[in-house]
């Protein structure tokens, strides 16, 4: 039964997740949902951007320091280890709800675009962010990423084996697609509102910094091979680097 109750518990945590993915993507598209990025009245500037912030940076500490190893080790003493990453993913959809619940509105005007070819092509580009997150998470496996194979592996009673390094599809041109997936997605408006820069702004420098922690943790963790991947592919833009210039 605790099997079971477990995998329920990985499952619900991942459908949380699409649940909030798909919101988030009309929270800043301004699609026809209860609450948008620029829904709502505009209060205080001061107090909307204090408040923005916050709900930014209490999400950009949670996702980082949740996702490192020391804390993952320190976490695994009171939650079971095939429910740390689960856990991690309920967590954060958790806060991203609250930051959508009590995001401020700040709707002045930072950018407009009214050509009817511009605005489809940012649409375009929005589209294409969103799809790459989604595609690249497939290809370093959906299902562990968010804690739904640990959960189904400890149902079947078979030991969790770490993945191996592996660089597929995006991979293969870039080492971080997923973040330039998200980097696209956030940037990509014909309309762009001070509220939504300021979001803009803060998750694009969160991925920077986060990318940098990430990847002292990957050479660590897989030593010369990454070491040699990250000679070889670029960290955000899609082309390989000259071999010798390492």
């Amino acid at each position: 039964m605790r099997k079971i109750l477990s995998f329920l518990y990985g499952v619900g945590a991942h459908l949380g997740f699409l649940a909030v993915f798909l919101y988030l993507a009309a929270f800043l598209g301004n699609f026809p949902v209860p609450k948008t990025v620029d829904s709502g009245e505009p209060g205080p500037f001061g107090l909307a951007l204090t408040i923005n912030v916050l709900l930014l940076a209490l999400f950009g500490i949670q996702h980082s320091v949740m996702a490192r190893q020391g804390f993952k080790r320190w976490w695994t003493e009171i939650v079971p280890r095939h429910l740390e990453r689960s856990t991690y993913v309920l967590i954060s959809d958790l806060i991203f709800v609250l930051l959508i619940w009590q995001w401020q509105p700040m709707t002045g005007v930072v950018w407009q675009v009214e050509n009817p070819i511009g605005t489809m092509v940012l649409w375009g580009l929005f589209a294409i962010g969103w799809l790459t997150v989604v595609l690249t998470s497939f290809m370093i496996n959906h299902f562990d990423l968010l804690g739904t194979r640990q959960v189904y592996l400890h149902l079947i009673g078979k030991e969790y084996t770490p993945l191996q390094f592996k660089t597929k599809g995006f991979y293969k041109y870039m080492r971080h697609p997923l973040m330039l997936g998200w980097i696209i997605a956030f940037w990509s408006t014909p309309q762009m509102s001070v509220g939504h820069l300021v979001f803009a702004i803060g998750t694009t420098v969160y991925i920077l910094i986060a990318i940098q922690i990430e990847e002292k943790e990957l050479v660590s963790f897989h030593g010369e091979a990454y070491e040699s991947y990250q000679r070889e592919v670029s960290m955000l833009l899609p082309f390989r680097k000259n071999r010798r210039s390492g």
